[in-house]
């Protein structure tokens, strides 16, 4: 059959029409797609704007930990759960290791609360990354947490390092620290202000250890603890039975410090008490008892081994929770403590009353007594993260109008 006759430049003409939709048709894809990108663009470049500002908006809390000190691993584990804790929305996280040999080591930064799996680094992992300078931590209206314990932490050392560098911190300033710290020295202090404490014998390396036990056999009665003045978290710290044993366990707490306060030791119970505050406006929460399966409190029972089980609130009086509650505030007032502390008592069964001593920056970790007594009373663990902030915010005001 024969087609009907048309012109040449008719069929060229449709032709060309027909090419020019396709070649409009792509066009419009291509430009819609141009579109897209472009809007995703923005979508994204939107979000990571909104993203910063929201974290500029947020306040930097710096964490310190690890130290030099032999309690470094309980400080790894308190800075953690800090870490974990902390109010995501209010807070970045920064963090900042300290080596055993006293080197700043930037480890992580942390905008939103953590995966379970990721861990704060630690040693060998953290010591791969640079070193800087300590001052290097510094950062405008920035809090810092120095979860250090022991000496290079809680001794005044930190704290001076930290007003050097004009920056607020959670926890004790320089005075309260190194006296709280220092248990010899604490306990002139509370004899002073007539807090009750265990009779006691100071001890030093460089005296005559033969005149050390003569005074321990005549003053006090064995049992006998034997801890060094400048440690925590029962560092150093040996239970003495009888005279044979007296001289290794001086010799054990001398590892740590060339003085040593040996105390008698005493039937009763382990309360502790925790208090929070500045100056006057200082607040005690009802004590909580240490129920023990071993020997003593010791470092390995807790923080390694778990052979310890707390009762918050203790099972005493409404009278003693008082008496106890009294006393500890008495002995953080006469410390001139800041922020936090943890007053751990000896509560004997015929209801006599001793300060053991005072915690200015006690054991941070989750199940650690403190939190957990603040918890008993309402307080949760991230909003009291939040309450030692606003505290070191209020110190740290208080101090710079003190310079002007």
């Amino acid at each position: 059959m024969r087609l009907p006759y048309q012109k040449p430049w008719r069929i060229g003409w449709k032709f060309d029409f027909f090419c020019g939709k396709i070649k409009k048709t792509i066009i419009d894809v291509l430009y819609y797609k141009e579109i897209l990108k472009m809007v995703s663009k923005k979508e994204a470049t939107d979000k990571a704007v909104s993203k910063k500002g929201r974290n500029m908006s947020k306040e930097t809390l710096i964490l310190l930990y690890g130290g030099r000190s032999a309690e470094r691993e309980v400080s790894v584990l308190s800075a953690e759960s800090v870490m974990r804790a902390v109010n995501y929305s209010r807070f970045i996280v920064k963090t900042y290791f300290i080596t055993k040999g006293g080197e700043f080591i930037k480890t992580q930064e942390f905008t939103d609360t953590p995966a379970e799996e990721e861990k704060l680094l630690t040693n060998d992992l953290a010591e791969s990354y640079p070193k800087i300078s300590p001052a290097a931590i510094y950062e405008k209206d920035a809090v810092v947490f120095p979860v250090l314990h022991g000496p290079m932490g809680e001794d005044g050392s930190i704290q001076g390092f930290l007003e050097i560098l004009r920056l607020a911190y959670v926890g004790p300033n320089i005075l309260s620290a190194s006296s709280t710290m220092d248990k010899l020295l604490a306990k002139h202090v509370f004899e002073a202000v007539g807090v009750p404490q265990v009779p006691y014998v100071a001890a030093f390396a460089d005296e005559n250890q033969a005149e050390i036990a003569q005074e321990v056999v005549e003053k006090l009665e064995f049992p006998v603890f034997v801890k060094p003045a400048n440690m925590g978290s029962s560092v150093g710290i040996s239970k003495v039975d009888d005279l044979a044993d007296l001289q290794p366990a001086l010799s054990e707490a001398y590892k740590y410090d060339n003085r040593v306060v040996i105390e008698q030791g005493v039937d009763a119970r382990e309360i502790e008490c925790a208090v929070l505050g500045n100056n006057s406006d200082v607040s005690a929460t009802l004590p909580g008892e240490v129920v023990k399966d071993v020997g003593f409190y010791d470092y390995n029972s807790k923080y390694i081994d778990n052979k310890i089980q707390m009762d918050i609130p203790a099972k005493v009086s409404a009278d003693l929770a008082q008496k106890i509650q009294e006393y500890a505030k008495k002995a953080y007032k006469a410390v001139n403590g800041a922020g936090l502390s943890r007053c751990d008592f000896f509560v004997t069964k015929d209801g006599n009353v001793y300060l053991n001593e005072v915690n200015a920056i006690p054991g941070f970790t989750q199940w650690s007594m403190y939190p957990l007594l603040w918890e008993n009373m309402g307080l949760s663990y991230s909003d009291l993260i939040e309450k030692l902030v606003d505290l070191a915010k209020e110190t740290f005001e208080t101090r710079e109008n003190h310079l002007l």
